[in-house]
């Protein structure tokens, strides 16, 4: 069966759609220099560095994020931390080029930015094959299972079908922001990795709001 998630628009999430598409106006409005754009997305991939990698327990703090990225500068009993946001930064750059190309969405695509995930500050990594065993998600505080993803067998399949209902002529019917949010929730549910499967989710909801063409959210024809 192809994947088909079930879900409703409500009069909030209609009013919450709206209130992106008039923020997201307000920026396309303002009268913005090259250098100033390439000023805000810097600032931009530092952010979301910072953030995506503080959900999974990293210690650095933004202004450290910052430091590791543009100054190349260690802090002692972080190294761990530091190639984590390294290889998050990597990623969001190679993103930004996958965006750029104007492509559909793939599975590779998905897998590199796993693969420079993982690769620690890595520029280059070879896109990393789903996972071939079972994994399990833990409760950090008594170690009990919370989550039982699908098994390594079902994951290339799910995949498959997840990027097919990205690419579907009929999606573009739908408003990016719900793409984009059920590929987020659908990637996570697959789990297709040991780990780093939260830093790639965000990375593809992302790259799905990157990769839209611009349009307003409200007559669903895409960002």
């Amino acid at each position: 069966m192809p994947f088909s998630p079930k879900f409703t628009i409500t009069s909030q999430v209609a009013n919450s759609l709206m209130r992106i598409e008039a923020a997201k106006q307000s920026v396309q409005d303002l009268p913005m220099t090259p250098s100033v754009q390439a000023t805000l997305r810097e600032t931009a991939r530092l952010f979301s560095t910072h953030y995506s990698t503080v959900i999974e327990g990293n210690r650095l703090t933004q202004d450290q994020v910052s430091k590791v990225i543009e100054e190349k500068k260690h802090f002692p009993g972080r190294e761990r931390d530091e190639k984590e946001v390294m290889g998050y930064y990597a990623s969001l750059e190679k993103l930004e080029q996958f965006a750029a190309a104007g492509n559909p969405v793939t599975e590779k695509q998905i897998q590199t930015l796993h693969a420079l995930v993982m690769a620690q500050g890595r520029k280059r990594a070879t896109p990393t094959p789903y996972r071939d065993g079972q994994n399990v998600t833990r409760d950090s505080r008594n170690r009990g299972i919370v989550y039982l993803p699908p098994e390594a067998k079902d994951v290339p399949l799910l995949m498959k079908q997840l990027v097919a209902w990205l690419e579907s002529s009929k999606l573009k019917e739908l408003p990016c922001p719900i793409r984009a949010g059920i590929a987020h929730y659908e990637f996570a549910t697959i789990h297709p990795y040991y780990d780093g499967n939260g830093r790639t989710a965000r990375l593809l909801t992302t790259l799905v709001l990157h990769s839209s063409p611009s349009g307003s959210s409200t007559s669903a024809k895409g960002w």
